[in-house]
């Protein structure tokens, strides 16, 4: 039943916004009732949060992942980490919207959670942009934080934008954007 309110819960937030669905209308949705709600969440805060730390864990589990792999060259890592952010559009879109588009909603400690797991991601990126730069793989006058904000800037607002059943596909997309990133910061 968890999952089933949060899945709900996501396609309200998506459809009417955080703040235009009440409990009522997630609890309507299932045909169940507020107790029911109250059973897994305190408030539309904590389910939000459950939202948020669910979509951000799972990104920073798989930037890991990448990031350990050894037989990839810095480079193929940078574009698995833009294709796993266009990909993930593609798989879970209405999470990425909700993540980027009500994250003002959450509480301050639960704001400060998110930040710090969102940093932690980044920080991923610019160490793998600062490997490159050590490596020779990116030309040596790059400013690492920059540059990874750029390529996070790009990537992740293209839940905006991107259409997993548009013109181009996710590895396409991914492979284009990174083609761009590279030719500003290959040798």
């Amino acid at each position: 039943m968890k999952e089933k309110i949060i899945d709900a819960s996501i396609t309200l937030f998506e459809q009417k916004g955080f703040s235009d669905t009440s409990i009522q209308d997630i609890v309507d949705a299932l045909g169940v009732t507020k107790g029911t709600f109250y059973y897994y969440f305190k408030s539309k805060e904590e389910l939000l949060m459950d939202i948020h730390l669910r979509y951000i864990e799972e990104l920073l589990e798989k930037q890991q992942e990448m990031m350990n792999d050894s037989t990839k060259t810095t480079k193929e890592k940078l574009l698995g980490i833009v294709y796993m952010l266009i990909h993930n559009i593609e798989k879970r879109g209405r999470q990425a919207r909700i993540f980027f588009r009500e994250m003002r909603h959450l509480n301050a400690e639960h704001l400060r959670q998110i930040k710090q797991k969102r940093d932690q991601f980044r920080y991923g990126v610019q160490a793998l942009i600062e490997r490159g730069i050590e490596n020779g793989e990116f030309r040596q006058d790059l400013l690492p934080s920059i540059a990874t904000l750029t390529i996070l800037g790009a990537a992740n607002w293209s839940y905006q934008w991107f259409k997993p059943d548009g013109l181009y596909t996710d590895a396409e997309v991914a492979k284009q954007m990174v083609t761009i990133f590279l030719e500003g910061i290959e040798k």
